[in-house]
């Protein structure tokens, strides 16, 4: 019989129900975190779909689609979460600090967490050389430390892509977790040859309002009722142990009026549990997750 090598080596398999036991903060079992995603793509190369037409060259729907995200519908969402005292992780490429300077004054006037999220949107970095990747990640570093007094702790890849050299990268250039690899419900160690990162969990795939309503076609009432559902069944499973609920956004996306209102519902939904919930950010889940003792997080 032929034996396949199914084996990762940059976490170990454990079962949920056979690991260490812990508490989040007041004795809280689920973690909740709202991750936006707030991008700037550069005009003329391929932004993606935009839902209509395969798009061509200068891809200027699919650019525009976008662009109305940060002028009108992160406004939109940004007065929902004011309004729902709901704390945000602002993934951020770095030329958003040129292209809508307003838009990440506001998010840090409310205090948000900034990760960071690349140069700009319209580069992967499965396409760079671990040169042309260690620069990109020293250029936004120093960014955002120019902006806002610190380099990000936290990471996502535009288009969540990473080369197989990323994480040890990110290590390198003091990153201290990752949003790329969803495995778990829980933060994980994860190895790389400069030490482990923690690894976050992020819904890149499921409850994505870009991958969901883009790619499965879930409509938009489906996708509010994803958000609930998962919700609901994560807060009775953190009854046995502690887990991480997060709902990943895009402003060009569900900040479109009519997908404002199912989302306003679902959030809604969950503020009412805010009682029996810690909501924070992934930064602040991740700096926790570290602190815990020696022993309760699995070594990679």
């Amino acid at each position: 019989m032929t034996k396949f090598d199914t084996k990762m080596d940059r976490y170990p398999f454990v079962p949920i129900t056979k690991r260490p036991v812990y508490e989040w903060p007041n004795g809280k079992r689920l973690a909740v975190y709202f991750a936006i995603n707030i991008e700037a793509f550069e005009f003329g190369r391929n932004p993606g779909p935009d839902f209509t037409t395969m798009p061509t060259a200068p891809f200027h729907r699919g650019y525009a689609y976008r662009d109305y995200g940060n002028r009108v519908g992160a406004w939109r969402l940004l007065d929902m979460f004011d309004e729902l005292n709901i704390p945000l992780s602002v993934l951020t490429n770095a030329a958003v600090y040129d292209a809508y300077p307003e838009l990440v004054a506001a998010f840090r006037n409310r205090g948000d967490e900034f990760v960071g999220h690349g140069r700009t949107n319209s580069e992967r970095q499965v396409d760079m050389t671990e040169d042309q990747e260690r620069e990109m990640l020293r250029e936004v570093c120093a960014r955002f430390e120019h902006e806002e007094g610190s380099a990000p702790k936290g990471w996502l890849g535009p288009f969540i892509s990473q080369s197989a050299k990323t994480p040890e990268l990110l290590v390198e250039n003091g990153f201290r977790y990752m949003l790329d690899w969803f495995f778990d419900e829980q933060p994980q160690l994860f190895r790389t040859d400069n030490g482990p990162i923690l690894s976050v969990p992020y819904p890149s795939m499921e409850l994505n309002d870009l991958p969901a309503i883009f790619n499965r076609k879930v409509s938009d009432e489906e996708f509010a009722s994803l958000l609930i559902d998962a919700f609901d069944q994560q807060l009775e499973d953190s009854r046995k142990y502690p887990l991480v609920y997060c709902i990943a956004l895009h402003t060009f996306v569900m900040g479109q009026p009519h997908r404002a209102r199912r989302l306003r519902h679902a959030l809604e939904h969950i503020v009412r549990q805010r009682g029996d919930i810690w909501l924070t950010t992934a930064g602040e889940i991740a700096k926790y997750t570290l602190s815990l003792p020696k022993g309760v997080l699995i070594e990679p």
